[in-house]
C-alpha cells in the first residue's frame, strides 16, 4: 500500500483560512440570480411531494421551471457576452 504523504505538502502548499475568496464571492453574486430561481422551482415541487398536483401547484411548478430557464439563459448570455468582448 502506498502513502501519500509525501505528495499531501504539494496538494495543500496554499493555506486555507475557511473564507472565500473575493473571485468566489463575485461567482456567486453571479449565480445568484440562477440559486435563488432553483430555491422556487424546489420550493414548488416539495409543496407537492405528499399530496396530488392540483392545477394551481402544476401551474406554480411551470412558473418556477420557466423562471429558472429563464435565470440560467440570462447567466449564459453574459458568460458568452463577456468572452467575446
Amino acid at each position: 500500500m502506498k502513502t501519500i504523504a509525501a505528495l499531501q505538502a504539494a496538494v495543500t502548499a496554499a493555506p486555507f483560512d475557511g473564507e472565500p475568496s473575493d473571485a468566489e464571492l463575485d461567482a456567486i453574486d453571479r449565480e445568484l440570480p440562477v440559486i435563488l430561481a432553483d430555491v422556487d422551482l424546489l420550493d414548488a415541487q416539495i409543496m407537492t411531494i405528499d399530496r396530488t398536483p392540483t392545477e394551481l401547484d402544476e401551474r406554480r411548478i411551470r412558473r418556477a421551471l420557466a423562471g429558472l430557464l429563464a435565470a440560467r439563459r440570462a447567466l449564459a448570455n453574459t458568460r458568452t457576452a463577456g468572452a467575446v468582448a
